[in-house]
């Protein structure tokens, strides 16, 4: 895996990397994902609207598990040890630490990625900038630290996933109680009147009177029908009803029924805040259904 030795005897400087440098590197990287995810989690998903799926999201740290040590080696190989070449090319001139240039080459490929995101994928550069720049920085700082020391291949991997297990379980439970329990939003039935709309076009309009006109929303199939669910249009009825009384949750929400032929009673939960009420489905199977939310508009 290793491509030279890092230095030579006659001053030179080489930019190609040794293997005692990569599988540091990449022990590193595979070392701090744990709390990279962790930190993710907190972030994007604590306090937020789970939709009835609640653990999913947080089980799939031990997933990423089973494959750390690959997730690891691909992040030295496309960011922290190109940046060390980066910081190699410098001109003799220029001053400064080589971990500083180490870690500038890392927050500007880190800054490319980011930009290729939003090119391929449309990611936006505001959310994943802060990720891609920053995932690199602690693989590279340690590295720094741990020039000259005599660990053998074994020995980082085995010191970096004890530290890292050590810190996720403390950072874990430290951050548990900041993350705060989401409470949706209590909305009465003059504040559920109004149009609703999804992404795909479709309306589910609620008037005062409990007359409802669906266009392109989903409703719930029989048994015997074909899918989970039917984009419907037409006219029926609403009523808000207390979780408690339907089905297994204890979220409040909204039921539909529609006058023609078209689906069957559908159960819209509410969601959301206060100032961004939603209402959302979840056709299908809990763990791995089709999730579809509408919001007021």
């Amino acid at each position: 895996m290793g491509r030279g030795k890092t230095e030579e005897t006659s001053g030179r400087r080489q930019l190609t990397w040794s293997n005692n440098e990569w599988n540091r590197a990449a022990a590193l990287c595979a070392g701090q994902l744990p709390l990279v995810w962790l930190a993710w989690w907190f972030a994007m998903e604590a306090g937020r609207d789970d939709y009835d799926q609640a653990g999913g999201a947080f089980l799939g740290i031990f997933c990423v598990m089973l494959i750390l040590p690959l997730l690891g080696l691909l992040h030295a190989t496309v960011q922290i040890m190109p940046a060390a070449t980066l910081a190699r090319l410098r001109p003799r001139a220029v001053r400064g630490p080589e971990w500083a240039w180490h870690l500038g080459g890392s927050v500007l490929i880190g800054t490319g990625w980011s930009a290729l995101g939003y090119a391929v994928w449309g990611w936006p550069v505001a959310d994943t900038l802060p990720w891609f720049a920053g995932v690199g920085a602690l693989p590279v700082l340690v590295l720094a630290r741990l020039r000259g020391r005599p660990w053998g291949s074994w020995g980082v991997w085995l010191r970096s996933a004890g530290a890292s297990f050590v810190l996720f379980v403390v950072c874990g439970v430290s951050a548990a109680p900041l993350a705060g329990h989401y409470e949706p939003p209590e909305l009465s039935d003059g504040q559920l009147v109004g149009d609703w709309r999804d992404a795909d076009g479709g309306v589910l309009r609620l008037a005062p009177d409990g007359q409802a006109e669906l266009t392109r929303v989903p409703a719930h199939n029989d048994i015997d029908e074909d899918g989970d669910f039917s984009l419907c249009d037409g006219t029926g009825t609403w009523t808000r009803q207390g979780g408690s009384d339907f089905r297994d949750t204890d979220r409040d929400g909204v039921l539909v029924r529609l006058d023609g032929g078209c689906g069957q009673e559908t159960y819209w939960t509410i969601g959301g805040t206060e100032l961004k009420p939603e209402l959302f489905v979840l056709f299908g199977d809990p763990d791995a259904g089709e999730l579809r939310i509408i919001t007021r508009r």
